[in-house]
């Protein structure tokens, strides 16, 4: 919203075109001159005295004439300074974004520029580009191994929030993957919301094997909660990927693995809330999945625009008649003509 008056205008702006004719008015009176003072029968004898130009005090006194009628005519013009209120009401989209942060989260089948990179930090990037594109959005950031736990509460402070994601590490809890668990603990952080959109964004990469809440048992209850929830399924699956290890000498070394997890879990998650399952191989399907997304789950913003004018004709109305009056007291009194 603007704090000030800054656009000026006229609000009738036709009233200048009276201005055009100032200048026509000074040429048409230079040219034909006043009343005579003094009649002759003759102006002969004036000619060899040649052409005399305008007094000075003549000249200030057309000059103020002038200046006055331009300033009553830019009053009629009525100018004003205005500006214009803008308030946006968004109608946001609480999101509790749930991620995978389980040992096999390290497997290199992704890629960030020319790099190759593990899934963790592929997921943190296409994430932090999602929490960015929604800046009207509550968003949560919820993280799971062998027991979920909470990265961020739901907040309007996306750099606050983007903060914490970057501090997500693999290792923070015991390992394992408690997607029941997980998702249960995000719906508890949107339940008591009252946003009319609330959203659960899953991404795992692993099958459910901990915590004491089965997958399905917590989509139920983040449906009659009324909250919608997409999976997202990360990282090749039935395909060797290179995968860290440590040897002997504390060196870390790469050995292909053949990582498999359950898709059927996540679709029936998605299903069971009127979500939607979404598979990401790479990098590049991992952005497009979050771009998706973020087109079906649009925010709604409303936008009411209020124009103010402040009227500034009375002081152009003034100045007119103020310049007029001296014009008039200045020809009547110091440079008064003779008859």
């Amino acid at each position: 919203m603007n704090d000030g008056f800054s656009a000026f205008s006229f609000a009738h702006p036709w009233v200048l075109g009276l201005l055009v004719l100032l200048p026509i008015l000074a040429v048409l009176k230079g040219r034909f001159g006043g009343t005579a003072g003094v009649t002759f029968s003759s102006t002969a004898p004036l000619a060899s005295m040649g052409r005399r130009r305008r007094s000075r005090a003549g000249a200030l006194l057309a000059l103020l004439a002038h200046l006055a009628l331009a300033s009553l005519i830019i009053g009629l013009a009525r100018p004003q300074l205005g500006r214009t209120l803008t308030r946006v009401q968004a109608s946001g989209v609480d999101i509790m974004l749930v991620l995978d942060v389980s040992r096999s989260m390290l497997a290199e089948d992704f890629s960030i520029g020319n790099a190759r990179a593990n899934r963790l930090e592929a997921v943190k990037q296409v994430t932090e580009q999602f929490i960015r594109q929604r800046p009207n959005d509550r968003i949560g950031i919820l993280a799971f191994a062998g027991r979920p736990y909470l990265v961020s509460p739901l907040t309007l402070d996306h750099d606050w929030l983007i903060q914490n994601l970057d501090r997500l590490r693999i290792g923070l809890v015991e390992d394992g993957t408690a997607i029941g668990s997980a998702t249960a603990a995000a719906a508890n952080r949107l339940k008591d919301k009252e946003a009319k959109t609330k959203l659960i964004v899953l991404l795992s990469d692993g099958d459910n094997n901990a915590g004491r809440v089965t997958p399905l048992t917590a989509a139920e209850a983040a449906k009659a909660l009324g909250i919608r929830i997409y999976t997202i399924g990360a990282g090749t699956q039935g395909e060797a990927v290179p995968f860290p290890f440590q040897d002997p000498f504390g060196r870390t070394v790469y050995q292909d693995v053949n990582m498999e997890f359950n898709e059927d879990t996540l679709k029936q998650i998605a299903d069971i809330t009127s979500g939607q399952y979404f598979k990401a191989t790479d990098t590049a399907s991992l952005k497009r999945t979050f771009s998706e997304i973020d087109k079906m789950e649009k925010t709604k913003i409303e936008v009411e625009k209020t124009a103010e004018y402040r009227d500034l004709f009375q002081w152009f109305l003034m100045a007119g008649f103020v310049l007029l009056s001296a014009e008039v007291l200045l020809s009547q009194t110091v440079w008064k003509r003779l008859p």
